[in-house]
């Protein structure tokens, strides 16, 4: 099965981001340009997850759809030929781990992925304890990925995380300023359950390709968007 998906994005609690960045926007701009899953983003972020429970809906299984009376005011100035295009969100979020290992500041962002939204408040709860996730929808925390990473899979079997722009200098896994040489130097033993890697603004997968190492994972892109214009 075919389907374009634009699974890292943010909402408007995230720092740096339009005002209207709300799901019934996100919906109108998916719809627009063809997109059939769209990430939540942010969706520990208190305030976000309350209105992402209230705006949706369960859809197939692991995704969700904007309910009916949130659905009224995306027809106005929508093409007809958007209108009826079944559109879908996956919740997600990124996460800023920001931690000292091996005698080294590390700066690694992460995608998680949830299936349920039990699962997300699961780990909003662990990580609250941990830091302050309501001043940004990206929270910063100063944990390491490692810990997030078992945080993540001890939520639901479903859950997963992907390493976000892996090979931005100052913000990945890969990063030549504050990430690691490897994957496996950053998740441990863990690092069997890393099986996509995210590409982001600093590469695409043809420049991936050429790396042998990276071969047994999925590579995937995604937009990081700021503002619901700029899916996909």
């Amino acid at each position: 099965m075919k389907f374009y998906a634009d699974f890292h994005i943010h909402s408007r609690f995230s720092r740096a981001t339009s005002r209207d960045l709300n799901l019934e926007e996100l919906t109108y701009w998916a719809r627009l340009k063809g997109l059939h899953i769209v990430g939540t983003g942010d969706c520990i972020h208190p305030q976000w997850l309350d209105e992402i429970k209230k705006k949706l809906e369960p859809a197939e299984e692991g995704l969700f759809k904007l309910k009916k009376p949130f659905e009224s005011s995306l027809f106005k100035g929508c093409p007809d030929s958007c209108r009826n295009q079944e559109m879908r969100f996956i919740l997600t979020t990124e996460i800023s781990n920001i931690y000292k290992k091996k005698d080294k500041v590390r700066k690694v962002h992460n995608i998680v992925f949830f299936p349920t939204l039990n699962a997300a408040e699961d780990v909003q709860k662990k990580l609250s304890a941990i830091g302050n996730i309501r001043s940004d929808g990206r929270p910063i925390l100063g944990m390491d990925s490692k810990d997030l990473l078992e945080v993540v899979l001890e939520s639901d079997p479903l859950s997963f995380l992907v390493p976000a722009h892996i090979w931005t200098p100052w913000f990945s896994v890969l990063g030549s300023k504050s990430g690691f040489d490897s994957i496996e130097e950053c998740y441990e033993d863990l690092s069997k359950y890393i099986f996509a890697l995210e590409t982001g603004l600093s590469s695409d997968p043809l420049m991936n390709w050429r790396l042998s190492r990276l071969d047994p994972y999925i590579l995937i892109s995604n937009s990081d968007a700021h503002s619901a214009s700029k899916l996909g």
